[in-house]
């Protein structure tokens, strides 16, 4: 059961970098979060007002505390685990819809800090959208670039860039046809594994199998775009099986932000904040959905207490890893930067390959540490190179050996310098 604990004044109820699975509500008196900005070095306080929650994304994400909470006055807190919290507040449509709106925001802040360091000037829709099309098309992805250029046409029919899209897409098209029916041509063929399918077995998904869910079922074939950077944002999607890529277009060039596959969901950040689309998604391989648009999400969500949880869960987890990628791109140095990508690699997917176990094997190739480091290809594999030369790392066509992960540690924190505002 959930525990009411009295804290005085000076104590401290938890540490940044703890592990603990409770999340508070303060029921009396005044508490201060406090934690450092990654982007200028300077520590960040937030008091927490009576009534409101704290410890709750790392709690639900199951990653250590982000934050320090020192007591001001004398204070009482409610203390519950995930399963109490779970239990208590799933079917709450109110305070859960609050919580989606508030990590959505924080989320679209980490992606606006991260656009800003990458050095994108924010430009306007139909620019945009000319922009997402000519990276699409620049790097032969024809299919995507036909469907794109549809959807663009048909959501934007006034854009000033609405003769140089239809070039486009007619070309998209003249040059997948020639590329279907060239001689010899080897078709791509992308397997779908057990993994693209979802197990619903004991699942909170096993509901949507029901067939009074096949009338919101879609289907993709690889390369066709569920959603498109910029446009309007009116419905979201389950993934039922398959791969999703998402991509955001930056200075001209597609950046791979993210895969998802069954039992995911995308689209949902411009629904709950009635804002265009930050990313473009485009099926990996073929894909199933379920498509819930904008009018019956409040209606799932209140009839449907595990889907909203999947979702504070997931919002939690993509925080995490955003603010993981904040922390590496504001680090100036170059090395340094790179050796923090092994680090986060370390935290995530740690693989130990030797007795000591300070060797490890990362699945990632030097187009997956180039977009991690926020570099680009050529800068990433002239200082990939360096670490070979120096025999910390080996590098295949599909995984990276680090050789001494410790020694990784301490050239981060020998040479990293974090950039002042």
């Amino acid at each position: 059961m959930p525990k009411m604990m009295q804290y005085s004044k000076g104590s401290v109820i938890y540490f940044e970098g703890d592990k603990d699975d409770r999340i508070f509500i303060l029921q009396k008196g005044t508490i201060i979060l406090s934690s450092i900005d990654v982007e200028t070095g300077k520590e960040f306080a937030e008091q927490v007002r009576e009534g409101e929650f704290f410890g709750v994304k790392s709690a639900l994400g199951h990653f250590p505390r982000e934050e320090t909470v020192r007591v001001l006055t004398d204070s009482i807190a409610v203390a519950m685990t995930v399963s109490e919290f779970e239990k208590i507040f799933s079917g709450n449509k109110a305070i859960i819809m609050k919580m989606l709106q508030v990590f959505s925001g924080q989320l679209r802040n980490i992606h606006h800090k991260i656009k800003s360091i990458l050095n994108s000037a924010e430009e306007s829709i139909d620019d945009g959208i000319l922009d997402v099309v000519r990276s699409f098309y620049e790097d032969e992805n024809y299919v995507t670039t036909f469907d794109l250029c549809k959807r663009y046409l048909t959501k934007f029919p006034t854009t000033s860039h609405k003769t140089e899209i239809a070039r486009y897409m007619a070309d998209a098209k003249r040059k997948n046809e020639i590329e279907k029916n060239r001689p010899n041509r080897r078709p791509v063929i992308i397997e779908t594994t057990e993994d693209d399918a979802a197990s619903t077995e004991n699942s909170p998904m096993k509901q949507f199998s029901l067939p009074a869910f096949s009338r919101f079922a879609k289907s993709y074939k690889p390369g066709e775009v569920l959603i498109a950077e910029f446009e309007p944002g009116d419905c979201f999607y389950l993934i039922k099986s398959g791969r999703v890529q998402l991509s955001k277009t930056l200075n001209g060039k597609n950046k791979n932000i993210d895969v998802l596959g069954p039992s995911e969901f995308l689209g949902e950040m411009a629904i709950l904040e009635n804002t265009p689309r930050s990313a473009t998604c485009v099926a990996v391989n073929n894909v199933e959905v379920l498509e819930f648009n904008k009018a019956n999400f409040e209606l799932l969500i209140a009839n449907n207490p595990a889907i909203a949880l999947i979702l504070l869960k997931m919002f939690c987890r993509r925080i995490n890893e955003q603010k993981r990628r904040l922390k590496i791109l504001v680090i100036s140095d170059v090395t340094a930067r790179i050796g923090d990508v092994f680090l986060m690699l370390d935290e995530t997917q740690p693989q130990q390959m030797s007795p000591t176990g300070f060797m490890r094997r990362f699945d990632v190739t030097i187009q997956d540490i180039s977009h991690w480091a926020g570099l680009t290809l050529d800068e990433t594999r002239d200082e990939i190179n360096r670490y070979i030369e120096k025999h910390r790392i080996d590098v295949m066509e599909n995984y990276v050996i680090v050789k001494n992960i410790n020694e990784i540690q301490r050239l981060v924190e020998q040479r990293k310098n974090i950039r002042s505002s």
